[in-house]
C-alpha cells in the first residue's frame, strides 16, 4: 500500500480539490511550541546539569612515613581501581592542609584536617566535610612520683607539646590554656616533638611530653609506657572535655591492651581525642565524594584498640558541616547505577538521566497538546468560511434587490472556490463535505430568495 496523499480532483462543475492524509505543514505549526519547549529543556539541562566527574584529584596529606601519608597511598590505590588519579601533595600536617584547603590559589580537592584547629568563618567559608575517618588520641607521659590527674597539675614544669606549627601543638596550647597554663607564664613550653620529645623526657630534660597522631608511633609509646618512673596520664576530665571542646571525644585504653603479660595498663586509662575529617572545596563531584567515602570505609572501617568496627568514616559535623553529597551517601548509599555498572559508565548513564528526564518530563504533557492544536488548526479555516456563510445568509434574507443579488452570489461562489482550494487532511472530509453541503443549502436559498415575489408594502388599510 502507498503511502502517498489521496489527491482527488473533480471537474464536471468547474472545480477540483484534493485531500493529503496529513497537513505537514499544520502539524509543524502544531509541533513548534513543543519544539521550543524541548529547546529551552535541553539548555536548561545542560546549563545547569554537573559535567563529567575529572579523572583527577589532588590530596594534601602529611609528611613521608606519616599517617596522613600513608592512608593517603592507600586512598590512592582504591581510586586507581576506577581509573581516578589520585596526587598527593605532602605537607607539614594538619594545620597545613587547612591552610592550603582555604587559600584558593593553591590547587588542591581534599585533604585531612584534624578537629581543634583554628578556624575562620571568612577564610574557610564553602570547606565541607565527607566525615569523620579517625581518632588522633592525645597522650600525655610525665616523670613523677605521684600519679597526675589533672593538666592544671603541670603548671611550673617543662613540656614538650610539639613542634611549631602543628596541629598537636595548637591542640596542646588550648588546652593548656582552658587550666590557666600560658605561654608567657612559668611552665615553659618547649618545641619538641616524637624521638626528640621521647628522649627528653628519658634523660630528665622535661617532665612530661603531649604526644598524637605522627609523633605517637608504636615504638615510642610501647618504649615510654615500660621505662619505669613514666606514666600515662588519665584524663579523669575526660567527660568535661568533650562538654567543654565538641571535636573531643572520650576513649578509653582497657586494662592489659598493651602489654597482656604485664598488664600495661594496670587499670583502665581514659583519654581525649579529636577526630580527622576529610574536607573537601564545595566544587567537588558528587560522583567522587561517593568514591572517596568508599575508600574511606575499605580503609578505616575495621576495628582497632581505638575504634569499633564499622565505626569510621562517620558523618559527625564538628567545626564544619557535612557536604550534601556526603550525607546522601551516608543516607541511602551509592546510586543504582554505580553499585551495578563501571564507574565510567555509570556516570555517562547519570548524566544522560539527568539531561532526558526533565525533557520528557517536560515533553510528555507537551505532545499531548499537539493533536489538539492541530485540528484547531485545521477547523480554523473551516470556521473562517462558516463565519462568511453566516453573514452572506443574513444578507439574503433582507430580500436583496436584482443588483444585490448579483453580488450575493459572487461572494457565495467566491467561498465555495476558496473551500474547494483547501487542501484538507482526510481524517476532516467529513466536515469538509459538510461544509460544502451548506453552502449548497445557502445557494439553494439564495435561488428561492431571488424567485420568489416581493409584495410591495400597502398603504391602504384592509377594509
Amino acid at each position: 500500500m502507498s503511502e502517498e496523499p489521496a489527491r482527488h480532483t473533480i471537474g464536471a462543475f468547474g472545480y477540483s480539490f484534493e485531500f493529503r492524509r496529513v497537513s505537514w505543514r499544520d502539524l509543524a505549526a502544531a509541533l513548534g511550541p513543543v519544539v521550543l519547549i524541548g529547546a529551552i529543556a535541553i539548555w536548561a539541562a545542560f546549563r545547569f546539569v554537573r559535567p563529567a566527574p575529572p579523572d583527577k584529584l589532588t590530596i594534601t596529606s602529611g609528611m613521608e612515613g606519616s599517617t596522613f601519608r600513608t592512608t593517603a597511598e592507600k586512598y590512592q590505590e582504591i581510586l586507581a581501581r576506577n581509573d581516578v588519579k589520585l596526587e598527593i601533595l605532602p605537607s607539614e600536617g594538619a594545620l597545613q592542609n587547612l591552610q592550603r584547603l582555604r587559600n584558593p590559589d593553591v590547587k588542591v580537592d581534599i585533604g585531612f584536617v584534624q578537629g581543634g584547629l583554628p578556624v575562620s568563618t571568612e577564610n574557610s567559608a564553602g570547606l565541607v566535610s565527607l566525615g569523620s575517618v579517625f581518632y588522633v588520641p592525645l597522650a600525655v607521659f610525665y616523670r613523677s612520683a605521684l600519679p597526675i590527674e589533672r593538666l592544671s597539675q603541670l603548671t611550673g614544669q617543662r613540656l614538650a607539646i610539639g613542634r611549631e606549627g602543628s596541629g598537636n601543638r595548637v591542640l596542646t596550647l588550648r588546652l593548656l590554656k582552658a587550666n590557666g597554663i600560658e605561654e608567657e607564664g612559668p611552665t615553659q613550653l618547649l618545641n619538641l616533638s616524637g624521638k626528640g620529645a621521647e628522649e627528653a623526657l628519658l634523660s630528665g630534660k622535661v617532665d612530661a611530653v603531649f604526644l598524637m597522631g605522627d609523633a605517637a608511633t608504636p615504638a615510642v609509646m610501647r618504649k615510654l609506657v615500660h621505662t619505669p618512673g613514666i606514666l600515662l596520664m588519665d584524663f579523669t576530665q575526660a567527660d568535661a572535655y568533650t562538654r567543654r571542646f565538641r571535636y573531643l571525644s572520650r576513649l578509653e585504653v582497657p586494662m592489659g591492651a598493651i602489654d597482656f603479660a604485664t598488664n600495661v595498663p594496670a587499670k583502665p586509662i581514659a583519654l581525649i581525642a579529636p577526630m580527622v575529617e576529610l574536607l573537601a572545596r564545595p566544587d567537588l563531584h558528587p560522583a567522587l565524594s561517593d568514591l572517596l567515602i568508599e575508600a574511606a570505609r575499605e580503609v578505616h572501617g575495621k576495628a582497632t584498640l581505638m575504634q569499633r568496627a564499622g565505626e569510621f568514616p562517620a558523618p559527625l559535623e564538628h567545626e564544619y558541616p557535612i557536604s550534601d553529597d556526603a550525607a546522601r551517601y551516608y543516607k541511602t548509599g551509592k546510586g543504582f547505577l554505580y553499585r551495578h555498572l563501571p564507574f565510567w559508565l555509570a556516570s555517562l548513564f547519570d548524566r544522560t538521566l539527568v539531561v532526558l528526564l526533565p525533557i520528557v518530563v517536560l515533553l510528555i504533557p507537551a505532545f499531548r497538546v499537539v493533536p489538539v492544536l492541530y485540528r484547531w488548526r485545521i477547523r480554523t479555516r473551516l470556521y473562517k468560511r462558516y463565519g462568511e456563510l453566516m453573514a452572506l445568509e443574513r444578507d439574503i434574507l433582507e430580500h436583496p434587490t436584482p443588483e444585490q443579488d448579483a453580488d450575493l452570489r459572487r461572494r457565495l461562489d467566491d467561498i465555495e472556490q476558496r473551500v474547494n482550494r483547501i487542501k484538507m487532511p482526510l481524517p476532516f472530509a467529513d466536515q469538509f463535505y459538510v461544509l460544502r453541503e451548506h453552502i449548497n443549502f445557502v445557494r439553494l436559498r439564495l435561488v428561492a430568495t431571488t424567485a420568489a415575489p416581493v409584495t410591495p408594502p400597502s398603504d391602504q388599510a384592509p377594509g
